[in-house]
């Protein structure tokens, strides 16, 4: 399998994945959508009763909505992740109990009237554990309410909860094949002017394809021309890929701890077959 990067951010990627199958190609698309780890709201302690803040003004500990629909909203916020920082808390030599090597715990005070944003959740730790949208709404406080919040975070995977899903529009398709008969072609860049992708284009008087990897096989080219000398196919050893992240990762992390989770399940695959063959 060889990967080729053709565009790369801290929350967008795309690549091409060659010499493999299908199979292949979704397996890794299905390890990017729900087998990559990453830090999420879990636990959500709510302060019950008045609060005063330093003027000695006393707010009361409630909000417009229910606290289940808050910490609901907490959980989906995304939190900054260190893949190789973090692990699961069942498997912490802490024993479940939260500590730096599993948890990331957060602070919430605030006093209406104001809105919430995610923004106002404070890390008990370093800056670089704020969150990176800062301006995700929670609630709108009233005259005399106020939230004060305790969150902790620890690692998961969306095969657990959607919350725990690092990535968006992760999808892959054949790489596209495009076929012009010079000899039928007489010039007339119809498929040009039909192509939705500028993917088509005239060079040294022939029509080429001038963007190949902007095609997702619409055949509107093949329509399009008059003559018959063009066709598409889709190559089913070769794949563009595409995702975007929510922030928690960055781009390249994420398809990084991908493949290190799909080698990780292959090898144990492995060793479980054996064992079973030579049991």
């Amino acid at each position: 399998m060889d990967l080729k990067i053709i565009d790369l951010t801290d929350t967008h990627a795309k690549f091409v994945v060659s010499g493999t199958r299908p199979d292949m190609a979704n397996a890794l698309r299905r390890t990017l959508m729900v087998g990559v780890p990453k830090m999420a709201i879990e636990t959500v302690e709510f302060h019950l009763g008045p609060i005063r803040d330093e003027d000695g003004k006393e707010c009361e500990s409630v909000s417009p909505l229910f606290d289940e629909m808050i910490a609901h909203r907490l959980g989906l916020v995304p939190v900054p992740t260190d893949p190789d920082l973090y692990v699961f808390k069942d498997k912490c030599v802490c024993d479940g109990e939260g500590c730096p090597n599993c948890t990331i715990m957060y602070s919430l005070n605030k006093k209406g009237p104001a809105e919430v944003y995610s923004g106002d959740l404070e890390p008990l730790g370093g800056k670089e554990l704020r969150v990176k949208d800062e301006l995700i709404p929670i609630v709108k406080l009233g005259p005399k309410q106020a939230l004060l919040i305790y969150a902790s975070a620890e690692l998961g995977t969306a095969e657990r909860h959607i919350k725990w899903q690092g990535t968006s529009g992760t999808a892959y398709r054949y790489y596209p094949t495009v076929t012009i008969d010079v000899s039928k072609c007489d010039l007339c860049e119809e498929c040009v002017k039909a192509c939705p992708r500028h993917v088509l284009g005239s060079k040294d008087k022939k029509i080429v394809a001038v963007n190949l990897e902007e095609c997702i096989l619409c055949t509107s080219c093949v329509k399009a021309c008059p003559r018959d000398a063009i066709t598409t196919s889709g190559d089913d050893t070769k794949f563009i890929f595409e995702f975007e992240t929510d922030g928690s990762l960055t781009a390249r992390d994420t398809l990084r701890k991908a493949l290190e989770v799909l080698e990780q399940r292959f090898d144990d695959f492995r060793e479980n077959l054996g064992q079973l063959v030579e049991g």
